[in-house]
């Protein structure tokens, strides 16, 4: 490949085609169905589909085939086909359904108004991740227009994955037989440590979410006459997540959501470390005066990539500050959010939690736990050697600089259901989610530079696979 001319092609490419198309899409709230139920009658994800649908019919690639796949009360699948001069297969993965709007976007910004800063192009799922079908066909026509050959790519483009993929696997069997066994499978939906270099994500966690509600008197009394009488359902409420978090450390206290940290992980985090060095913890919002949970940054890099953590991400029964009078409240409920390990077992994990929780409440309150979304965390195989010489030399070409691995904290369900159906497959796991690009929160951006040359890097690690394998 003439790496000249695929980068003016590239660049072009997404100047002119891809980003005002990402501008088009950052305007539909196509938010996915855990967070609108009702995504069907609203037609928003229809709009995203059609939108992507027609740009990717509309490229100069030779036999590309586009296809919206329906099964009956699911989200619809974009599958796209394109014929190789060797039929070893590499599958190419993202999503089009978006996160929720969530408050604190800046008041000229927001989560569907797009708008250009520069280099980043704000709004909701543009870098999360609205670009991948873009991407990896710009990827594709870059190799085309050469004449440089590449096996056959299955391109698959979900619209459930915000709420765990719980509709991909019904697509996944009805159309394994199309797909057939990939190789290579290169994932677009994951982040970056920095946009200096490529990075490959080596693993993510798994998640059990929840709803944990302790009811004490069945309707609010006077503080003043109840308290010191009655317990407070937010303190046995805080007591019982005492069961599972040592609020002093974040250490999540039962073994069913950890597991032992692989010696090569460890060496990965403290390479990533290295290269990150403060960015590791000064790329989030702190406060001035705060600080993260420990000064070495190795440990903070396996924190959020192996270690499970739990977070309160909502609450309920309590009142607005404004409206708080002085009265004991009857139920106070949260929504936990825990990230396991990614080797763990999600769902032994889940019912671990749920019997922690339950078990023996306090002043015998009403305490119930209500089990929500359970993902399966996911680790990387071992990376062959080829793959590893082609991402690091698609990172020097393309970044200037070799490639860094390192884990993810959150979860893409995808790919442990690719691991476990291909056993065999090899993984690149990628993305443009980087410092301050905010995924899920207020203020998202696409930096379109590393769009940019992500591109570059698929088109060359597909250049490399048919290199290794296009004459078996």
């Amino acid at each position: 490949m003439d790496h000249a001319a695929a980068r003016a092609f590239i660049d072009s490419t997404w100047d002119e085609s891809i980003v005002p198309a990402l501008t088009d899409y950052i305007e539909i709230p196509n938010k996915s169905p855990h967070f609108d139920p009702a995504w069907a009658e609203h037609g928003y994800m229809d709009q995203a589909v059609e939108l992507i649908e027609s740009w990717c019919r509309a490229r100069e690639i030779d036999g590309l085939s586009v296809e919206v796949v329906r099964l009956e009360g699911r989200t619809p699948v974009i599958y796209m086909e394109v014929p190789g001069s060797a039929d070893d297969t590499v599958l190419l993965y993202g999503h089009l359904d978006k996160q929720p709007e969530m408050t604190g976007w800046e008041p000229e910004l927001g989560p569907w108004k797009p708008v250009m800063r520069g280099d980043k192009l704000y709004g909701r799922g543009g870098a999360d991740d609205g670009y991948a079908a873009f991407a990896s066909l710009t990827a594709i026509e870059a190799l085309q227009r050469q004449g440089v050959p590449h096996s056959r790519c299955v391109i698959l483009i979900e619209a459930c994955e915000e709420s765990g993929s719980f509709d991909l696997p019904h697509y996944i069997d009805a159309l394994k037989d199309r797909i057939g066994s990939p190789r290579l499978v290169i994932c677009l939906d994951s982040g970056c440590g920095n946009y200096d270099q490529l990075w490959s994500t080596t693993s993510l966690r798994g998640i059990v979410t929840g709803v944990l509600s302790v009811e004490t008197i069945k309707e609010g009394v006077h503080s003043g006459d109840a308290s010191g009488v009655v317990p407070s359902s937010f303190r046995v409420l805080r007591s019982l997540l005492s069961r599972v978090e040592d609020e002093g450390t974040g250490e999540v206290l039962f073994a069913e959501a950890a597991d032992e940290i692989p010696a090569r992980r460890r060496e990965q985090a403290a390479v990533a470390a290295d290269v990150l060095g403060d960015m590791i913890w000064a790329k989030f919002p702190f406060h001035e005066g705060a600080r993260p949970v420990s000064s070495d940054g190795a440990e903070l890099v396996l924190n959020r990539t192996w270690r499970p953590a739990l977070s309160i991400t909502g609450a309920a029964g309590l009142p607005a500050v404004d409206d708080a009078g002085n009265v004991l409240r009857p139920i106070t409920k949260v929504v936990i959010s825990l990230r396991v390990a990614p080797t763990a077992n999600a769902a032994t994990a889940a019912r671990k939690l749920k019997q922690l929780l339950e078990a023996d409440p306090p002043y015998g309150a009403k305490v119930r736990f209500e089990a929500g979304q359970t993902g399966q965390g996911w680790n990387a195989p071992a990376l062959a050697e080829w793959l590893e010489s082609a991402t690091d030399r698609a990172s020097q070409d393309w970044f200037g600089a070799g490639a860094v691995y390192m884990g993810e904290g959150g979860s893409i369900p995808f790919m442990g259901m690719l691991g476990e159906q291909f056993p065999d497959a090899q993984f690149l796991i990628t993305g443009v989610l980087g410092p301050q690009s905010n995924a899920h929160g207020p203020n998202e951006f696409l930096h379109v530079p590393t769009g940019k040359k992500l591109t570059g890097c698929v088109a060359q690690v597909l250049e490399e696979h048919f290199r290794r394998f296009g004459a078996q």
